[in-house]
């Protein structure tokens, strides 16, 4: 059962009802040789991502069986989940909610989803949020319509930089039967966007430069300048960003964004081989009805209450096809569930420590790596949040392959994404991401392993 503690109030009314006045008085009849005079020996106070991870160390050695410990980067990331969001989400009510098809009658799903927004919102800066999408790939995909209905051009779409490859790929399918020109600028010598190349891509024609930032490379692009070359020709900047880095970076909003985008997988939902996960987007008020998917707005009941209304929702299902932002059945309802309680229980200083500890880790181990014979750490220079590029003295998927032998994951391998534009086509290249779960030890190991 659940562990509820006594106020005092609550602990003077019981000792009343038996007749004593205080514990002590309760504990009298022990004999004084076997009652404590001192305080325990206990070691310090553990958080509740060191209590877990002190307790599966000791569970194996118990049973023999070792956790993995994860370094792998490239969009999903092993993040610590409080264990209050598997308790409330796992709860029936909110575990079978799926979607609103009698919205107004679904006032618990209407809120959560409505606090969701608004969270993503004071999160990236910006004015409104939807009610999620599906993942990080098709969000780049279905803000980059939204730029072209915005704007009503459709001849061409600048990627700046390192997007990751694969929402590169999803972004070629979306507009692969149109006449959209899609012009992948390559990152500089730096690891990232080369803006003068950039410049000179962006014409009269085009519709949106997508930039990622921190970019799949790991490291940090100049947003205010991206904007600024994005701005000059009228067309719009989308920005994909990683949620847990805005708790030190300047939010895109702040930065001339007008769409931010995100894979919502680090806000609390579990990395389980791919899926389900959540697709962030968020816009300026001015984009509201070129938005795709739902949106949930607040109003007042006959009686006077606070309720909640499915606000916008122009799908193809509800108007005329041509009027439709999009033709999304549904959004991820329970894992944007999942990320709002997770951004509840976090808070603004939960999210800025989350970041320090990444920040600090991730350089830690980069600097450990890089000072091993035959190791070399691209970028080193540019700034990077938790992920970075090795180049290894071997074959990447070989040596991922005999890290992994040893219960360490690492990678991905850049050669499965090739050719990246920019980079050099190597298969000795990889990413290690340390997100705050990884500990100084974990990573002295992962350096012993690599040498």
């Amino acid at each position: 059962m659940s562990y509820l503690f006594a106020t005092a109030t609550e602990e003077q009314a019981m000792l009343s009802r038996i007749g004593v006045d205080s514990i002590d008085q309760l504990l009298q009849q022990i004999p004084k040789p076997l009652q404590l005079d001192k305080l325990l020996d206990l070691p310090p106070a553990l958080s509740e991502m060191e209590l877990e991870q002190h307790l599966r160390q000791l569970a194996s050695q118990s049973s023999g069986a070792t956790s993995r410990m994860c370094f792998q980067g490239g969009g999903a990331y092993d993040h610590y989940i409080p264990s209050v969001v598997d308790e409330i989400t796992g709860r029936g009510e909110y575990y079978t909610a799926y979607t609103p098809y009698q919205a107004e009658a679904s006032q618990g799903t209407l809120q959560a989803f409505f606090e969701y927004q608004t969270m993503i919102c004071q999160l990236t800066g910006m004015q409104v949020s939807n009610a999620s999408l599906y993942e990080g790939g098709g969000s780049v995909s279905e803000a980059t319509l939204m730029a072209m209905r915005t704007t009503g051009r459709t001849g061409r779409v600048v990627i700046a930089g390192a997007l990751h490859p694969e929402y590169t790929q999803v972004l070629r399918t979306y507009v692969g039967h149109t006449s959209t020109e899609v012009i992948h600028i390559p990152v500089g010598s730096d690891g990232t966007v080369d803006l003068t190349k950039l410049a000179g891509a962006i014409d009269e024609n085009t519709a949106a430069v997508i930039v990622q930032n921190p970019n799949f490379l790991g490291n940090i692009e100049d947003l205010a300048a991206i904007a600024d070359l994005t701005h000059a020709k009228e067309s719009l900047m989308v920005v994909s960003t990683d949620p847990i880095s805005l708790g030190l970076l300047a939010r895109p909003g702040e930065l001339g964004a007008d769409i931010v985008v995100a894979e919502g997988q680090s806000l609390g939902i579990p990395l389980q081989f791919g899926g389900p996960y959540l697709g962030i987007l968020a816009c300026r008020n001015d984009f509201i009805r070129r938005m795709p998917g739902r949106l949930i707005g607040e109003t007042i009941d006959r009686t006077g209450g606070r309720c909640f209304v499915l606000s916008l929702q122009a799908r193809e299902q509800h108007i005329r096809r041509d009027k439709a932002t999009s033709n999304i059945c549904t959004n991820q309802g329970l894992m944007a569930l999942r990320a709002t309680m997770f951004m509840a229980q976090m808070g603004p200083q939960g999210f800025k420590e989350t970041a320090e500890l990444c920040l600090q880790k991730a350089h830690y181990a980069a600097r450990q790596i890089a000072a091993i014979p035959g190791y070399t750490i691209l970028f080193s220079e540019t700034p990077k949040f938790k992920e970075f590029v090795i180049q290894a003295p071997q074959s990447a998927p070989t040596l991922i392959e005999k890290v992994a032998k040893a219960g360490v994951d690492i990678g991905p391998a850049l050669s499965q994404f090739a050719p990246i534009p920019g980079m050099p086509d190597t298969e000795n290249l990889l990413l290690v991401a340390v997100t705050e779960q990884r500990t100084k030890a974990q990573i002295d190991h992962l350096v012993n392993l690599l040498k």
